[in-house]
This record gives structure tokens, C-alpha cells and sequence, in this order.
């Protein structure tokens, strides 16, 4: 019997970046040197994920201070001469106060069962995104509680253990095919990938297009 979500946060919840990142992008080509901008969103995301990929344990860094070295690496590549912090709080305040998907009220309002968010993110950043829409978790867990990152398995362990619930017992929803489904599944957590722009699902695994899906899924016994 399923007893709980647990649900990732931006991308899911609420929107990502990617608008802010677009214009931090911009600003970097305007300021450096740039011949296509795709390279610079290819360095600084590659920069990125080599850094994060590594950052568990002892090694662990916060996402604020793998983004802003990233951007240091990326300013540093394309001989941009853009403050690294005034980008890097431009991405912050998108964190702090990201906007929400409509369907996310809902979710929360009508959820039967407890809602725990699970996210790869810094703890400050989210507790004031969560009161910046009076979203009403039954708790939060996040990457800088595990010091770990989605999709290594020691967030979720965390998740698992501080609630007291199961594998069996939990459902995890978010929109990252490696860090929510394959992490999740990994623990044998079952998983939901939140496809709201329409991607080819791959086969065998579980998708919906919106949060209420989730809602209509539990009504029609889905769920359990």
C-alpha cells in the first residue's frame, strides 16, 4: 500500500531556470568571447555536472557554490568580463522565488496521502521557495541534508528513514529521467516521470503529464 509521495521539486513543482540561464548565457556572449552560444551552455553545463557528480560525503559542496564555480570556469573559458556575482544571484533569485506550475496547488490541496519533498537543492533556498507559495509539505529533504546528490542513493535513504516508510511504501515523482526515476528505482522505489512538454516515453516506465494525473491515478486505485 502506497503511504506517501515523495516529489522533486523544480522542474516539478515549480519552473527551473532555464529562462534565467538563457539570459546569463546572453550576457556572457555579449561580454566575452563567443562564436555560437551553444558552446557556452555545453561547457558550463558539462563544468557543472563533473563537479556535481563528484560532490557526496567529504567532498560535498552546496549547489550555490558548484553554480557559482562553474560560472567562474565558464567566465573563464569564453574571457567574459561579467561579474560572476551578480550572474550567480540572478539564478539565486530565480531559486528563492521560482514560479510554480498550475497544477501544483492542486496537488498539495487534494493529495489523500502525505506529500515529502525531495530535492537536489540547498536547504535555505527551498524552505523560502516552499513559504513564497504557502505550500504545505508533510516534510522536506534535500541534498544538503544527505550531502548528496539525486540520483546517488543517499538521499532517498534519508527520505526513507526519517519517515519511517518503506521502498514498497512510497511513490517518487519528478521530471529527471536519471536523478528521480533511475534513483528512485534503484531503491526499488516506484516512480513516476513528470513529462509535462510531451517527450517520447521510454518503454517500461511510468509516465504522466501533470501533477493531477497523479490525483486522477490515486481516485482510480492506480496507486496503491
Amino acid at each position: 500500500m502506497i503511504k506517501a509521495f515523495f516529489v522533486d521539486f523544480y522542474g516539478t513543482i515549480v519552473h527551473e531556470d532555464g529562462e534565467v540561464i538563457k539570459e546569463i548565457t546572453k550576457i556572457i556572449c555579449d561580454t566575452g568571447k563567443v562564436e555560437d552560444p551553444s558552446e557556452v551552455d555545453g561547457f558550463w553545463w558539462k563544468d557543472f555536472q563533473s563537479m556535481f557528480m563528484n560532490s557526496h560525503g567529504e567532498t560535498f559542496e552546496t549547489q550555490r557554490a558548484l553554480e557559482e564555480k562553474s560560472l567562474v570556469h565558464t567566465l573563464e573559458k569564453f574571457s567574459s568580463s561579467a561579474n560572476v556575482k551578480e550572474l550567480s544571484e540572478k539564478m539565486f533569485a530565480h531559486w528563492v522565488k521560482p514560479p510554480i506550475f498550475e497544477d501544483s496547488h492542486e496537488f498539495f490541496d487534494k493529495s489523500p496521502i502525505p506529500i515529502y519533498i525531495v530535492s537536489n537543492i540547498d536547504t535555505a533556498d527551498i524552505l523560502q521557495a516552499i513559504a513564497y507559495h504557502d505550500l504545505r509539505p508533510a516534510g522536506v529533504f534535500t541534498s544538503e541534508d544527505a550531502r548528496s546528490y539525486k540520483p546517488r542513493k543517499e538521499l532517498f535513504e534519508l527520505a526513507l528513514r526519517e519517515t519511517g516508510l518503506k521502498p514498497e511504501e512510497v511513490i517518487h515523482i519528478g521530471d529527471s529521467m536519471s536523478s528521480d526515476v533511475k534513483g528512485a528505482g534503484a531503491l526499488g522505489i516506484k516512480a513516476l516521470w513528470l513529462n509535462r512538454f510531451g517527450k517520447p516515453v521510454p518503454e517500461g516506465i511510468n509516465a504522466v503529464a501533470t501533477l493531477t494525473d497523479v490525483l486522477k491515478q490515486c481516485a482510480n486505485g492506480d496507486g496503491s
